[in-house]
């Protein structure tokens, strides 16, 4: 199956502009849930797109600069470990996604969504859009998308958090409930970049 089959759907349909949209950072323990949305020009060539998790840092971190350097229009987004604690994670990865399609320079019109949800409890995507499941592996845009918000939300652990935190060395585990990243955490206790409420079976086990 080509890449570009779901954006030829949308195209067929009368979507001038489509954009692919995807999330990283759902599951880790601290920093912020970033997600990005893309505009490809149709049909765009690019060796070795693919879903950003199949992927080895070293081509994700190539792909990047190409992306954003041939892009219509990107944006990457992101909600905050704080926010995340205050409304959940579901409802932070929308507001993600919604605010990365809101970022793009050019309004689309029609977002393809990686996944099987659309809104939480609070925020929704308001864009007209479809979901697809393992989009990320299946449309050109979602899989472009993948790749800015997982490089996007790497740097920034590896990079601002672990200067800011240097102890829980971020740059190692970027954030995720890893063996190294639980004992830093029995160290020193959280840190103002960690989601409490990803702790709580953390805390529970505390003596």
């Amino acid at each position: 199956m080509s890449l570009w089959e779901f954006e030829r759907e949308q195209w067929s349909h009368g979507a001038e502009m489509v954009c692919g949209v995807d999330e990283a950072g759902a599951g880790p323990l601290a920093g912020p849930v970033y997600a990005a949305a893309v505009i490809l020009p149709r049909e765009l060539e690019l060796p070795g797109l693919n879903d950003s998790k199949k992927l080895t840092e070293k081509k994700r971190e190539a792909l990047f600069p190409l992306i954003c350097e041939q892009a219509i229009a990107y944006s990457i987004q992101r909600v905050e470990a704080a926010e995340i604690d205050e409304m959940d994670i579901l409802n932070a990865r929308m507001l993600a996604m919604q605010r990365a399609i809101d970022g793009l320079e050019i309004k689309p019109d029609m977002a393809l969504i990686d996944g099987n949800r659309d809104h939480g409890s609070i925020h929704a995507i308001t864009t007209p859009h479809v979901t697809i499941i393992g989009g990320d592996g299946k449309s050109a845009s979602i899989a472009a998308a993948s790749i800015l918000a997982k490089v996007a939300r790497d740097r920034y652990a590896a990079g601002e958090l672990d200067v800011q935190y240097p102890q829980y060395r971020f740059a190692k585990h970027k954030g995720y409930g890893t063996k190294l990243h639980y004992e830093m955490l029995d160290t020193y206790g959280p840190c103002p970049q960690h989601r409490m409420t990803f702790l709580k079976k953390w805390e529970a086990r505390k003596p």
